[in-house]
């Protein structure tokens, strides 16, 4: 009747009927103009160091290390030239009792702020990471020795990736969860909730020290934790600069900064952080031995760790099953994607690609065309090279500590049978006498039994292994005791061919596999972590926000005060001797496999 009355009052005419329809969107676009956005990011600014622009210089340090003789002081300097970037104080025992303190004050507001509130901080990230990517990229260039592509695609283009997915999907996946219920329990419902679990810390690795920040504090933040972040030495400089942009981002949206801390410190007070009693949930990202202390640590308090401890992830390179030969355009793609996983950030990349493993007709063909490739790779400082001019594709390390290692496995490699096509030594670099580089090496013919072929190197050293079959290469894959990622090439133009790529995924043991491609999981941001030496846990995802959460588990009562549970006269204390023949029928009611079951089950009740 009223939908009737609705549509005859609709004007026939169609002029006015149009009007009608213009000022009804006109309204509805005055209203969309007007209405302020709960989420719309806020403008703030953050001055960049001043090594950060272009064209500085700074005094060089006749040996650079992050230690200085006589002092407690961390010395921060560009691995690339060792130019001298200042003095960080370590932070001690009490300031990380004051930090935590200071934290856990700001997360009691802090969990009560609604994902919209959230969302408007990590939309603030995200627009001053667009709008200043050159200071951010410099920052950690020069901290680091990686080159601008690097920091493009590694430090800025991952961390707008987890904030935008955060932003589109961190809600979903923290919105409490209905679970289904049973015959007995008909009358309750049942809800997963995930809660914050207070403060939360970060222990990271230097190989990116922006994104490795970063991405812990995107996921603590949305989930309604604060967090404490330590940084490593080697980057503490830059450390400084980025948290800043996060404290201050917070301040302009209002609410409290010391939400998010970072701290540097030496490794003697460390323990103190992965041990604390006011931490609810530790993430490690670095090396295994070092593991080993972080777990002994949080185990005193009972802390739960996410451990990511880097790899010897594999290329797997299938041929195919009727030994059709690869096109040159195909062969060329996967030589370019196998490249920049093995250079990425010289190397210095736990996901990067430390092996290939190659069938024969693309071992062949690869080491072919690697070869030439990677002899014309260049190295230096891209931050002053870019501005004379000339081209630079791999940096520097971040120091000189693993040279001599590097160098040994890479001729006990040679004495037992491998053969050096390039590289394979420290490189002096004629303009950046001090600066850490190591020449981007080859070698083939490594074997399983080689140390070099065992042990991750985390260098710009690439080794090629040759497998007779599928089923080989992912033996030769499995040998390690990393199980990080895995990279698998192959056809996939007919079926035979595709069900070896997918058998080669399922057999191999590694926590993520990209098909045709390298380490694009995280760019989706599909759980990140690994097996067996690799670490336990996973952070990103779904289950990386929901790692940081209470998981609560609800059951309430459905239709109160109608229905509610009450214990049947025969099972209330003191119990006679039906309790049990009664007990046994609701099992047979609930859970019978049969109707007959059931209908014994309701007998046994009424005994």
């Amino acid at each position: 009747m009223e939908l009737g009355r609705i549509l005859r009052s609709v004007p026939s005419d169609p002029a006015t009927a149009t009007t009608v329809v213009c000022v009804l969107l006109a309204a509805w676009l005055l209203y969309r103009f007007l209405r302020q956005d709960e989420e719309q990011a806020v403008d703030f600014t953050v001055t960049a160091p001043e090594q950060c622009k272009p064209g500085w210089k700074g005094r060089i340090l006749d040996e650079p290390t992050i230690k200085v003789e006589g002092s407690t002081a961390i010395q921060c300097y560009a691995p690339a030239t060792g130019q001298f970037f200042g003095l960080v104080n370590p932070t001690t025992q009490d300031g990380i009792d004051r930090v935590i303190e200071k934290a856990s004050k700001a997360q009691v507001e802090w969990a009560k702020t609604s994902f919209t509130q959230r969302r408007r901080v990590l939309k603030t990230l995200l627009k001053f990471l667009f709008d200043n990517q050159e200071p951010i990229a410099r920052a950690a260039c020069l901290d680091s020795g990686k080159t601008r592509v690097d920091a493009l695609l590694g430090e800025i283009l991952v961390t707008a990736e987890k904030l935008k997915w955060t932003i589109d999907h961190g809600e979903k996946a923290l919105k409490p969860e209905s679970r289904p219920t049973s015959l007995l329990m008909f009358y309750k419902k049942n809800e997963v909730r995930y809660e914050p679990l207070g403060v939360v810390a970060a222990s990271v690795s230097w190989n990116y020290p922006f994104h490795n920040l970063m991405g812990p504090i995107i996921s603590a933040l949305f989930s309604g934790n604060a967090i404490v972040v330590k940084g490593s030495e080697q980057t503490a400089w830059s450390s400084a600069y980025f948290i800043n942009i996060v404290r201050s981002a917070l301040a302009a949206c209002g609410h409290d900064y010391n939400l998010v801390h970072s701290i540097s410190c030496w490794p003697q007070t460390a323990g103190y952080l992965t041990s604390h009693p006011g931490i609810s949930h530790l993430t490690f990202i670095g090396s295994k031995p070092v593991a080993h202390e972080i777990a002994k640590d949080a185990a005193k308090s009972l802390t739960p760790v996410c451990v990511e401890l880097g790899g010897k992830d594999a290329a797997i390179v299938l041929d195919d099953p009727a030994a059709r030969p690869e096109t040159p355009e195909e062969m060329h793609r996967v030589c370019s994607t196998i490249m920049r996983g093995v250079f990425q950030s010289t190397g210095q990349n736990c996901i990067g690609i430390e092996r290939i493993i190659a069938m024969p007709q693309a071992y062949h063909r690869l080491t072919s065309l690697m070869k030439d490739r990677i002899k014309r790779l260049r190295l230096g400082n891209e931050l002053e090279a870019g501005i004379a001019g000339e081209g630079v594709d791999v940096g520097a390390m971040i120091s000189s500590s693993s040279f001599s290692r590097l160098e040994n496995l890479i001729n006990d490699a040679v004495a037992q049978g491998a053969k050096l096509v390039v590289g394979g030594r420290r490189y002096e670099h004629p303009k950046y006498p001090k600066g850490h580089y190591f020449q981007p090496t080859m070698l083939i013919d490594v074997t399983p039994d080689m140390r070099i072929a065992q042990e991750e190197l985390f260098a710009p050293v690439c080794l090629f292994m040759r497998a007779e079959s599928a089923e080989h290469a992912t033996q030769i894959a499995n040998s390690t005791i990393y199980g990080l990622g895995c990279s698998i090439f192959g056809p996939v133009s007919r079926s035979s061919a595709k069900a070896q790529l997918e058998k080669a995924a399922k057999d191999v043991k590694a926590g993520m596999v990209a098909l045709n491609d390298f380490a694009v999981f995280y760019m989706v941001q599909l759980p990140f972590g690994g097996m067996k030496g690799s670490g336990y846990g996973r952070f990103a995802g779904e289950e990386g926000l929901r790692s940081l959460c209470n998981v609560k588990s609800v059951c309430a009562d459905r239709f109160p005060p109608i229905y509610m549970t009450t214990i049947p006269e025969k099972l209330d204390y003191p119990m006679g001797k039906s309790a049990w023949p009664f007990g046994r029928g609701i099992v047979e009611v609930g859970y019978g496999e049969s109707w007959t079951r059931r209908w014994q089950g309701i007998k046994n009740m009424l005994r």
